[in-house]
């Protein structure tokens, strides 16, 4: 391996790499930063291996790790995407932008693929704020609405802003991954007194800090008042160059002079900086001499054809229903566009097998999997247990000094393996993570790690095992992990495609309504789209379609139609507080229960044997929690 990435530094601008298996392509990226130090931005063929490279990566080094995310919405719709999507977009642009240390990029083709807003935008358009210097906070209020904020009584979503008096709390993409979350600003006049992080459920202080840079909650930055002159005759004239249909066209130039926001406005993102700035895409911001990683190539290639087929139906279908639009290739590099950019940098490509038709030379590094390690486990776990060709072959790889190390998902597995280990006679030692195969001592004991890992590999050139409990001995969920009960706390997504007229929502503020549908309508100059409920005698509320995480599904315990609050009466309050208080009643009660247990003397009964612990190992189904 130290060989093919040394020949990556001194061959021409490209390089193709074969062999690869299991997790050991985050091997062989972490090992290449760091023997060249130069950045790698690693190309997928789709967004789900993206999280799985970046768990591998951890394993091997603590070099940062980016990640890019395409939008995941169907282009030429009038859909926008998450707020957490975009900011971690912009998190890493800007990480990008002041980068002076190499970093792993990881991304999607179908986000490599989209346009974006130019380097010297966002870097002008960032805040920096700093504890016990004065700021501007009007200033820095207006500043950030125009930057995408959204103004609110609590922040609870990345791009949300509350200001009470002297207080200001924000919601902002994560400029520095040590820091995530909201942020609490307290300002005494024009002076900041205090920056802290706060929890956004609890609205609770977590932590103090000296500075952060505040960045923008979207990438549609709209020009300065001094130059909404010239973009308005801009969008005049583009608008005569594309032949917009008249009625569409000028009601899209409207709300863009107007600075007004609208679902679907990222495929208007050029009509911004056009007549100022070149968009520019992720291989602008990437640090120089960054190298380009393709992950099986051919699947990219058939990927950018089938995104680009979509775009171009979309696009033709949105111009026959007289929309005004812009052309695919102001929106979206082509295959043609990205091989041209990639020919300026040195690129590498990771290949399941070597392909002759490709004019880059090949190196091939000898890597096996444990396909057949997994089928010989289920084979014999009727008979043997789960353990007992798998001991068979640990010892076989001790005896002839390999280092073997197993990356278990939990302490308690690592403990589990221990104790089973240690009945075949074999020597175990857990060990931390980050780690680096060749500094592992070679003493006759298996390496067990807590570390999740997607797949292991054998690399016989070095004499090292990488396995993967979750690999051999299935994904057991014995709890949910926090993200996911944090997920499942939230109410879902609310989709208006699948509300039908008449379905009763709930709004967090003012509680249970009936929707009557969508509707475009003027309000204070600005038009837009909003969603209608109304409420008992026939009261009406307009919630704008940007704000539709405030409303959800109602989903009663019985068929029976609920009762509609009435609109401003305060019961709906009334009801929060109460389940509340409730809530908090049953925590005390449950509380009191478990002190009580814990004082109680329970009845002794002596550890399971090795048996049981295997057994327990073996089990090929999820638990339930």
């Amino acid at each position: 391996m130290q060989s093919t990435i040394k020949r990556l530094h001194e061959s021409g601008p490209i390089l193709d790499i074969c062999g690869l298996r299991g997790g050991s392509t985050a091997l062989f990226l972490a090992r290449t930063v760091r023997q060249l130090n130069r950045s790698i931005c690693s190309i997928l063929a789709s967004e789900e291996q993206i999280d799985l490279l970046a768990q591998d990566i951890s394993l091997f080094c603590d070099i940062e790790v980016l990640v890019y995310p395409s939008f995941e919405i169907p282009p030429y719709t009038p859909l926008s995407p998450d707020p957490a999507t975009v900011g971690l977009r912009l998190a890493t642009l800007h990480r990008l932008l002041d980068m002076s240390t190499p970093c792993i990029v990881l991304t999607s083709v179908e986000a490599l693929l989209r346009r974006i807003l130019p380097r010297t935008v966002l870097g002008s358009r960032s805040e920096l704020i700093i504890k016990g210097e004065e700021t501007d906070r009007d200033e820095l209020v207006r500043s950030l609405v125009e930057s995408g904020y959204e103004s609110c009584s609590m922040v609870q979503h990345e791009g949300d802003i509350a200001v009470r008096g002297s207080i200001i709390d924000i919601f902002a993409p994560a400029s520095n991954p040590a820091i995530t979350g909201p942020v609490r600003l307290d300002f005494f006049g024009d002076t900041v007194e205090s920056i802290r992080v706060i929890d956004p459920v609890s609205q609770r202080s977590l932590a103090e800090i000296n500075e952060l840079v505040l960045l923008p909650a979207s990438d549609i930055l709209f020009p300065a008042e001094k130059d909404q002159k010239k973009w308005q005759h801009f969008l005049e004239e583009k608008g005569k160059k594309l032949s917009w249909p008249e009625e569409d066209g000028d009601y899209l130039i409207t709300r863009l002079s107007e600075h007004i926001r609208f679902t679907g406005i990222e495929f208007s993102l050029p009509l911004v900086y056009e007549p100022f700035h070149r968009v520019q895409t992720l291989f602008d911001y990437l640090p120089q001499k960054t190298i380009l990683a393709f992950h099986e190539p051919d699947e990219i290639k058939n990927q950018t054809d089938i995104l680009w087929e979509r775009i171009e139906a979309n696009h033709a279908e949105a111009e026959q229903s007289g929309l005004a639009v812009l052309p695919p290739r102001e929106l979206f590099l082509s295959r043609e566009e990205i091989e041209e950019k990639a020919g300026a940098q040195t690129c590498v490509n990771f290949r399941a097998l070597p392909d002759p038709d490709s004019p880059a030379p090949t190196e091939t590094i000898e890597m096996g999997d444990h396909t057949l390690l997994s089928q010989e486990l289920e084979i014999h776990r009727k008979k043997r247990g789960n353990l007992a060709p798998l001991a068979d072959r640990l010892m076989n790889w001790t005896d002839a000094d390999h280092t073997t190390v197993i990356c278990c998902r939990s302490r308690r597995q690592i403990e589990h393996l221990q104790e089973i280990l240690s009945g075949y006679q074999i020597r175990s030692a857990v060990i931390p993570s980050p780690l680096d195969p060749l500094n592992l001592p070679l003493d006759k004991q298996i390496h067990l790690v807590e570390h999740k890992f997607s797949k292991g590999f054998d690399f016989p050139e070095e004499k090292i095992h990488f396995l993967s409990a979750a690999e051999l001995f299935g994904e057991k969920r014995l709890r949910a992990d926090k993200k996911k009960r944090k997920d499942q706390a939230e109410a879902p997504p609310l989709f208006i495609e699948d509300l039908n007229t008449g379905d009763v929502v709930v709004h967090k503020d003012h509680g249970l309504g009936r929707f009557l549908g969508l509707f475009n309508m003027e309000f204070a100059g600005h038009r837009g789209d909003y969603m209608q409920i109304e409420y008992r005698d026939g009261d009406k509320l307009y919630v704008p379609v940007h704000k539709l995480h405030w409303v959800s599904r109602y989903q009663g315990l019985t068929d029976q139609e609920p009762r509609l609050d009435q609109l401003g009466s305060g019961k709906w309050t009334t009801t929060k507080n109460k389940v509340k208080e409730a809530v908090w009643k049953i925590a005390q009660d449950l509380l009191e229960i478990y002190a009580r247990r814990a004082i109680r003397e329970g009845t002794p009964f002596s550890r399971p044997g090795e048996l049981f612990q295997e057994l327990e190992q073996s089990f090929p189904f999820d638990e339930t929690s």
